[in-house]
């Protein structure tokens, strides 16, 4: 897979975990997770049980965008991509931005994410 592939697939991934949020969508979320995924993220660290619950309630975002990704090749089987997102919570009102990695690695053919870890971007004033 060339680089431009590996970064084209990473963020294909990694919008379907974004729409699943968007759609409040429990199963797409859980099947895209695998059973030793790992969050890491402001509140705390998280599992896989622990993302899906988030959409307990329905959905959990209203929209989102991905900006500067970069792809990594860990291994032939393993991705680690790395962007900006903006992103607004439902019953928010304005938009945050954070910077997110996430581990993808294939299992038998099906990419599942392993790892991530969200940092809120911080505003700075020069």
């Amino acid at each position: 897979m060339t680089p431009d592939e590996q970064l084209e697939l990473a963020v294909s991934l990694e919008s379907a975990v974004w729409q699943a949020l968007i759609d409040g969508d429990a199963a797409a979320d859980l099947g895209s997770l695998a059973e030793h995924f790992i969050g890491v993220y402001p509140s705390g660290r998280s599992d896989r049980a622990g993302h899906v619950a988030q959409l307990d309630d329905g959905p959990s975002v209203l929209d989102y965008a991905i900006d500067s990704p970069v792809v990594l090749a860990l291994a032939d089987d393993c991705l680690l991509l790395t962007y900006e997102a903006s992103y607004r919570r439902t019953g928010a009102g304005s938009a945050k931005r954070m910077h997110v990695t996430s581990v993808w690695q294939r299992f038998d053919g099906r990419w599942l994410n392993v790892f991530s870890q969200d940092t809120p971007v911080e505003d700075r004033t020069v």
